[in-house]
């Protein structure tokens, strides 16, 4: 390569599978330079992994990709041969994956997954300064005590943790050119701030970043260009501060007037519209109003009494980590309430409680004034249909043999076959699918899809409160603002109480009526979730808060009307 050339230079990028498939990448053109970062937005299914994959040649079995010009660091990419595109893994290019914990080996070491690339390319080295490399490299990124991390495994490290060390082992062979797949989705707000830091060092320190996101919020604060990809096309594209101010394609302005703000509160996020001004004012987004909202009932539905719960590190004898110590709350009928913490905060292990599938140490809970922690899984059987659960990912908590028809069914015991039928078509309808989907297996949906008819399961029972684990985590934006509108929607119509627990700060404003903070296993902050927001007293909730990213549109440049209808 010579000063100023890109490392990546294509035009008009295509990829299809199979001799006779349909594309699934149409003309793309992209260019990236050293020193700045690309983004590539857009829903799941446009074509951002393809596209981004095909630049090192992993696009996936039997993708056929053309192009009028494919320059990888200023060489003809389209004569390269498998030896050459394998030397080009790692030294030129580095990849990073969206979750770290699959993407490493859990049988090597931290320490190995980074010298990887040294030891696989044979880079000049040396045997002894390997460790020496390992180390620099994991404190490059962040990484605490890298001599005692570069020995651990995947499994023993937190998420953020895991993230930076996968990116030490993307960026280890020094590479010009990193391309991160979704980074940071599903972190919480800390730690996703701290791995976009990273990146943004490297960006600095003169490598291309090409970062496929659906995060808008992310990509505003990072990214010098942005790429909007819709059914494998690019319909929008130049500096990021242009088109995310004022977008030109109505798909642009349909996801960022999705994305959750303080203004959003209310109102329908998938109705959300882009107006622009005639005059050349500024834009504001236009919203339908959320149904109206029974008041919040003074029965109680679940009661937690000072919750402990205490770990043994393996290996130690003594060695113990307090996940939840002494947290009280309750959570009233029809009440949305929020949990929020950074990750290891006890969120999960406070949810597993709740759910009835960990027991406390110390203190109890109460399920609609009785009992529930401390009993036998038989005694709590006649009850559990009131308590129900949506978790993170809906097709790990699916039966792999069951249809779509037999999941919601699960929570409708008593019916027969004809009255089942019927129930199991009026609830996939609730939730905004075709009855003929019951007979599909979840496999085949979309992760949207899926996510319904894990609320549809959920909504079948009639329960008294849902506890909402990261529901939305995974989702992009345009279908993430459906999926939330349909849980307030329901939540609305039907009076249930929800436990929302999400790392997304956005989000759980939009929703939640009462907040609560747990850092470190206990309970910091509680309160009314717009006062909490607007008015932090602990310090941690403000940093918290500090960490979100910056709103793409607000203040008085975006009045963001609630309740107007187009």
């Amino acid at each position: 390569m010579t000063a100023g050339t890109p490392l990546v230079d294509i035009e008009g990028l295509s990829v299809r599978f199979g001799a006779d498939g349909p594309a699934v990448v149409h003309d793309v053109d992209l260019v990236v330079h050293p020193g700045e970062c690309v983004a590539l937005v857009g829903e799941s299914g446009s074509g951002k992994s393809v596209t981004a994959r095909s630049l090192i040649n992993l696009a996936g079995p039997g993708a056929r990709t053309t192009s009028r010009r494919l320059l990888i660091g200023g060489e003809d990419a389209s004569r390269f041969d498998a030896a050459r595109w394998r030397r080009l893994r790692g030294t030129f290019a580095g990849l990073v994956m969206q979750d770290a914990l699959t993407s490493l080996d859990p049988l090597r070491t931290i320490g190995q997954e980074v010298a990887e690339v040294v030891v696989h390319h044979r880079l000049p080295v040396g045997r002894r300064r390997i460790g020496e490399l390992v180390a620099d490299t994991l404190a490059r990124v962040g990484v605490p005590e890298p001599e005692v991390r570069a020995r651990q495994y995947a499994h023993q490290l937190s998420g953020g943790l895991r993230q930076r060390a996968l990116i030490a082992s993307a960026i280890a062979g020094q590479p010009r050119l990193i391309i991160a797949d979704e980074p940071t989705t599903a972190l919480d707000a800390t730690v996703q701030a701290q791995v976009i830091a990273v990146l943004k060092d490297r960006v600095r320190e003169g490598a291309g970043l090409l970062l496929i996101s659906h995060d808008l919020a992310v990509v505003a604060g990072i990214a010098d260009r942005v790429h909007v990809m819709r059914a494998g096309r690019v319909v929008d594209a130049g500096p990021t501060a242009e088109v995310l101010a004022r977008p030109r394609h109505p798909y642009t302005r349909q996801l960022i007037a999705a994305v959750p703000s303080p203004q959003a509160r209310g109102s329908r996020l998938a109705s959300a519209r882009i107006a622009p001004d005639d005059a050349g004012g500024p834009i504001r987004i236009l919203r339908e109003p959320l149904p109206a909202r029974p008041a919040v009932s003074d029965e109680v539905v679940l009661e937690a009494r000072g919750l402990t719960k205490t770990y043994r590190h393996r290996g130690g004898r003594n060695a113990t980590f307090t996940a939840l110590e002494d947290v009280s709350f309750s959570i009233r009928a029809g009440e949305v309430v929020g949990l929020v913490g950074e990750s290891g905060s006890g969120k999960s292990t406070c949810a597993k409680i709740v759910l009835g599938l960990l027991e406390p140490d110390r203190g109890s809970v109460r399920l609609l004034g009785e009992p529930w922690s401390g009993l036998s899984e038989r005694a709590r059987r006649p009850r559990r249909a009131k308590l129900q659960y949506i978790p993170q990912d809906a097709l790990s908590s699916f039966d792999p043999r069951y249809r779509v028809k037999d999941i919601v069914g699960e929570n409708l015991p008593g019916l027969d076959a004809a009255a089942g039928a019927r129930r199991i078509g009026t609830l996939l309808e609730q939730v905004g699918l075709a009855p003929a989907l019951a007979e599909r297996h979840p496999r085949s949906l979309s992760g949207g899809q899926r996510q319904r008819v894990a609320i549809a399961r959920a909504l079948a029972a009639e329960p008294a409160l849902v506890v909402c684990d990261e529901p939305v985590s995974a989702l992009d934006v345009s279908i993430q603002a459906q999926v939330v509108d349909l849980i307030a929607e329901l939540q609305a119509k039907l009076g249930t109480a929800l436990l929302f627990i999400s790392h997304d700060l956005g989000l759980v404003r939009h929703m939640a009526d009462r907040l609560i903070v747990l850092k470190d296993g206990r309970i910091v902050e509680a309160g009314d979730a717009i006062g909490v927001f607007d008015a932090p007293a602990h310090t941690y909730t403000r940093s918290l808060i500090a960490s979100l990213p910056a709103p793409l549109l607000a203040g008085p440049a975006s009045p963001h009307p609630i309740g107007t209808r187009l």
